[in-house]
């Protein structure tokens, strides 16, 4: 067998104490063998989803500077923000299909190209001219492409997962590519705000975006030369994806385990986009600053990322993947709770930061784990499919949410710790209304999902079944 690299092909004679501790190494099992080679593929989804969500929350940090710059309307300012969640709708089942039928190699690329194109596109912009109205509308069209490949980009975690990696390291692996999109939103907080003091500094924000995704794109297009590596890392790669995928999408409608993570995982999803789209609404009228909003979303990240590496490693160890998203979404619910009452409270910073801090790790440890178990409970349909559709019930149910919220929300003649400028609304009803429905979507979750962990299974019937037509020893192939 080939090695990856120009490495050796040696095959090691299992020894006597591995056949003690069959579960010590479950990667090297005869025919199965991961290359080293998957972790560059794995660093450069990292990137391109850090890249693309830079693109995505460029202008919601520095929206007064940015209206100045173009001469626009806030309204229009939200457009760069909101543009990625109309456009990923429709394209997400494009994506899907496209990964799971082109394979993870051309999806890659062309959503690098696509990313790369639109912060070029978004800089070229503002050199024509500043404060001419038409250019808004080229950097607008720059915004809808990194959109565009906002799917093809944010769908690859599962994917990669069960192409590249071993059975341990799936969750781990799908976990490190899936927070890079948060970590993007971070650097966003962090570099818009400090690079963009004044109006005139917005095109070199822009080209502060526009270079790393130029960098991205040829590591990509140069540096990902396959969609799958030689030989498969576990018995599931070797039919990855082979449901066709309309054939796929008719197994998940009649899969009652899937349609439950569906909707619950989705209202999860539409939560954390309500409390990042409204928080410095909501702090405002009880006297709080933009920056200390501004702190608590950062807060709410680096405790999710953080939540999220620790879950991923547990549950590469225990494939606990139901227990898991369970106790966790039972804590975020709770999380929602807290935050819909301290955040009615003036000075309490404290517990404001504290409780965002906790939301954000329980609430963001689960997105890995559920896309994992969206694959287990489904397979053997494509991962690109089953995650897909669950990216798509998270941002159709995010703007209901948001339509929701914004309904219950009162308009107040006056507030005297009021920081939002001339509109101040009342968000106490909105809050109660979003850790209510939270609540009863955990409390669905917890007491109707249920499902077998059929990619397991079938890897070790797999195994067995090697193991059975073997009258060898098994051998172990060394990770190259």
């Amino acid at each position: 067998m080939e090695e990856d690299g120009g490495a050796s092909s040696e095959v090691q004679t299992l020894l006597p104490d591995v056949q003690r501790r069959p579960n010590t190494e479950p990667t090297k099992v005869l025919g199965f063998k991961a290359y080293k080679r998957r972790w560059f593929v794995l660093m450069v989804v990292c990137l391109i989803n850090c890249s693309n969500a830079t693109i995505w929350l460029t202008f919601a940090l520095v929206p007064n500077q940015s209206a100045q710059y173009f001469m626009v309307s806030l309204d229009q300012i939200n457009l760069f923000s909101l543009v990625y969640i109309v456009v990923s709708i429709p394209l997400s089942f494009l994506a899907t299909w496209m990964m799971d039928t082109h394979g993870l190699r051309f999806t890659l690329i062309l959503g690098s190209w696509l990313n790369m194109l639109g912060a070029l596109l978004r800089f070229l912009g503002t050199r024509m001219g500043n404060g001419v109205k038409d250019l808004f509308a080229v950097v607008v069209f720059g915004q809808v492409l990194g959109a565009t490949a906002q799917p093809l980009i944010i769908f690859t975690p599962t994917k990669l997962a069960a192409l590249w990696f071993p059975e341990h390291q799936r969750a781990t692996a799908n976990m490190i590519t899936s927070m890079s999109n948060p970590l993007g939103i971070v650097l966003t907080n962090i570099i818009s705000p400090l690079l963009t003091q004044t109006p005139q500094q917005i095109p070199n924000l822009l080209l502060v975006y526009a270079l790393p995704a130029c960098i991205i794109c040829c590591l990509t297009t140069v540096g990902i030369r396959s969609s799958v590596p030689p030989t498969p890392p576990s018995a599931s790669a070797e039919s990855s994806g082979s449901e066709p995928f309309f054939q796929g999408i008719k197994l998940l409608l009649r899969n009652k385990a899937y349609l439950v993570l569906l909707l619950c995982f989705g209202s999860g999803v539409a939560v954390f986009t309500c409390f990042f789209m409204f928080l410095v609404q909501i702090l405002c009228v009880q006297g709080y600053s933009n920056d200390f909003a501004g702190l608590c979303g950062v807060l709410f990240i680096v405790f999710g990322v953080v939540g999220a590496g620790a879950l991923g490693l547990y549950v590469d160890k225990t494939k606990k993947f139901i227990e898991v998203t369970k106790v966790n979404m039972s804590f975020t619910a709770l999380a929602s709770i807290a935050f819909s009452v301290v955040s009615l409270m003036p000075q309490q910073k404290a517990a404001v930061a504290t409780i965002c801090s906790l939301f954000g790790f329980f609430v963001f440890s689960i997105y890995p784990v559920a896309m994992e178990l969206s694959v287990e409970c489904s397979y053997p349909v494509g991962e690109a499919t089953s995650a897909g559709l669950l990216f798509i019930s998270g941002q159709l149910l995010s703007v209901l949410y948001v339509f929701i919220l914004q309904a219950f929300t009162v308009r107040l003649a006056d507030s005297p710790l009021s920081t939002c400028g001339a509109e101040i609304l009342s968000w106490k009803v909105p809050m109660l209304v979003l850790a209510g429905l939270c609540t009863l979507f955990t409390c669905f979750f917890v007491l109707f999902f249920n499902t077998r962990y059929r990619r397991l299974e079938a890897e070790e019937q797999a195994t067995c079944g090697s193991s059975a037509t073997s009258g060898q020893p098994k051998n172990l192939l060394t990770d190259s």
